[in-house]
């Protein structure tokens, strides 16, 4: 115990000669109160939920809309603003130790998804596990895959990342990119974007 005090003693000491020791201290508040969040949501969802410490920031949220939703959270894992995630179903969402989700986020889970840990996501990211079955060609009006997204990933900003997906450790996801299928380990993913212009008048 006395190890722990020390070191957050030693942590912010250090953060108020860079930031500031007003900044340091309103920067912990919210720190405090984004544990407290994640702890009503968990009680919320106390037999969807298995989870440590983590921190979920003003208007995010963790909804489990079933009896047999699954969600895992591992220690630190840090849910900035506006972050909507949703499971559903038989869905199981596994997010590993020390994952970073940046605002404006949205993950959808009716069967699988999981998130290895370290990795880091970008604002305004979108991850679906499973499509709507416009076609009627199967029972049932989603189709169901998973996404596995490996350790030490980075994934940039505005990206969607949809079912049926694997991407390896410490692959990096180019901003803007829509990902399906598999993206190889220590990898850099992108899509080309190539201009065209119609002529209308």
């Amino acid at each position: 115990m006395i190890r722990i005090m020390r070191k957050i003693m030693s942590t912010i000491i250090a953060e108020s000669r860079g930031r500031g020791l007003y900044y340091t201290v309103v920067m912990n508040l919210v720190h405090i109160i984004g544990i407290l969040r994640a702890c009503v949501n968990k009680l919320i969802y106390l037999k969807n939920m298995k989870s440590t410490i983590f921190s979920l920031q003003s208007n995010s949220w963790i909804d489990a809309f079933s009896k047999h939703a699954k969600i895992h959270i591992g220690k630190y894992v840090f849910i900035r603003k506006n972050v909507s995630i949703r499971v559903d179903h038989f869905g199981e969402l596994f997010i590993a130790d020390k994952v970073f989700i940046n605002d404006n986020c949205i993950i959808n889970c009716a069967h699988r998804i999981s998130i290895g840990k370290y990795t880091k996501i970008a604002p305004n990211v979108c991850i679906n596990d499973h499509d709507h079955n416009f076609k009627k060609s199967i029972e049932g009006h989603l189709l169901m895959g998973e996404v596995i997204i490996g350790d030490n990933v980075w994934i940039g900003s505005n990206v969607v990342i949809l079912r049926d997906t694997v991407i390896g450790d410490n692959a990096v996801i180019a901003a803007g990119s829509v990902v399906k299928g598999n993206v190889p380990a220590n990898t850099v993913f992108l899509n080309k974007r190539e201009k065209s212009y119609v002529q209308y008048a």
